[in-house]
């Protein structure tokens, strides 16, 4: 049995695959940049003495994605565990003004995010204990004019990822949701906040450690559940004059 991290070249999605190495599982790391998927891969092999292997992975290429799976499972064998840690905030404004800019957000976070994981859930319902993990955000939990493209694309796949949860509970596979607040990423660069910004060490520790516990809905930090609930309370009436 083999981990795939999609997304492998973000900071949490390194240090994810740095822990399932540590424990001894074989895994695939893959993202747009194959080169430096290959480094994380090689990285891997020396630190951790385990299979490891990477390759290119287009969230947007759809008609790719069932090939993708099984040369990952040629590759490593059979999948057990996957990530997917990939995303795109693209820019608000530029996605207001031209619908391409809003339709490659759309597609990396939700088409190309519920295309791969249906090729995965083909495979992963044969696999009782099998367990598949979508990184969404806080920011899909409600439309805010400071992001409604990416906050709906993400609440959008937080939603297929509670019906595909629904679906494969019965042949005994887990689906996790991850809803991450801000974390010190190229997304968050340069950001000013009044709340804190995670680290990914701890934003991988805390993920392994919810999956291993078979975990629903992780939120990090998690005190972006209670200000996420207190958001979602507010009267639209009210919530339409924020400024947020």
């Amino acid at each position: 049995m083999s981990v795939l991290i999609l997304g492998a070249t973000s900071p949490i999605a390194r240090q994810l695959a740095a822990r399932y190495a540590e424990a001894g599982w074989p895994v695939y790391v893959a993202a747009r940049d194959g080169e430096e998927a290959a480094r994380i891969a090689a990285d891997l092999r020396v630190r951790f003495d385990v299979e490891a292997t990477s390759g290119v992975f287009d969230a947007r290429d759809f008609d790719h994605h069932p090939a993708f799976i099984e040369g990952v499972e040629a590759a490593l064998g059979p999948i057990s565990v996957a990530v997917l840690a990939f995303g795109a905030m693209g820019e608000q404004e530029a996605s207001q003004e031209d619908f391409e800019a809003a339709r490659a957000v759309i597609e990396v976070n939700y088409a190309g995010a519920v295309s791969i994981s249906e090729a995965l859930a083909a495979r992963l319902s044969q696999r009782p204990g099998a367990l598949l993990v979508g990184l969404t955000s806080v920011a899909g939990d409600r439309g805010r004019q400071s992001n409604y493209i990416y906050g709906s694309a993400k609440g959008a796949f937080a939603l297929y990822l509670q019906g595909l949860r629904n679906r494969l509970f019965r042949q005994g596979v887990h689906v996790m949701t991850v809803k991450l607040g801000f974390v010190d990423t190229r997304m968050t660069f340069g950001m000013e906040t009044a709340l804190p910004i995670a680290d990914p060490v701890e934003v991988s520790r805390a993920l392994y450690e919810a999956a291993n516990r078979r975990v629903d809905t992780l939120y990090y930090p998690p005190l972006w559940r209670g200000v996420m609930s207190i958001i979602r309370s507010i009267p639209e009436a009210a919530f339409k004059r924020l400024s947020l």
